[in-house]
């Protein structure tokens, strides 16, 4: 991709058995975090607001922007449609999923990152995988805790 707005991401899961929804077509789709899926969030620094963007297995997406923890869900607008891809050898044991995304929606600020995955097992088992969790038992991906990573601002080129 050569847009500076664009990015490619790249999630691989080894040594463990996946349960993973059919292919369909590509689009937007809510509920991709009951199954198999894999997620980005992005957090200006010093801002409460965030956007998130799913991206299964299937090959469906959903990108969202949110005021502050959990407050003010929208449908974040997406110029290119993000583009899902399941690694042609992916196996139940070794699964790669890549995702072209387009980030022109984004504030070209320093930004805070959360990279999560929520993984399920053939049983049903489902686990949460991410950089950084809050403290407690139960998951929250949109926990700032979770927003590990520092990307700093965008230079002009």
């Amino acid at each position: 991709m050569a847009d500076r707005d664009e990015a490619v991401l790249r999630y691989m899961v080894q040594g463990s058995d996946l349960a993973l929804p059919e292919r369909a077509g590509p689009g937007r789709a809510d509920g991709l975090w009951e199954s198999t899926c894999f997620e980005l969030f992005l957090q200006p620094v010093a801002s409460e607001a965030y956007f998130e963007f799913n991206f299964s297995p299937s090959t469906k997406w959903a990108a969202y922007a949110f005021d502050s923890h959990r407050e003010g869900r929208r449908d974040l607008p997406q110029p290119v449609e993000p583009m899902v891809r399941r690694e042609a050898g992916s196996t139940i044991a070794s699964f790669a999923l890549e995702a072209e995304v387009d980030f022109s929606g984004i504030p070209r600020v320093a930004l805070q990152i959360g990279l999560c995955a929520i993984i399920l097992e053939p049983d049903g088992t489902k686990s949460y995988w991410a950089l950084a969790h809050p403290p407690g038992d139960k998951p929250d991906f949109h926990d700032p805790a979770c927003f590990a990573l520092e990307l700093p601002a965008a230079s002009e080129a």
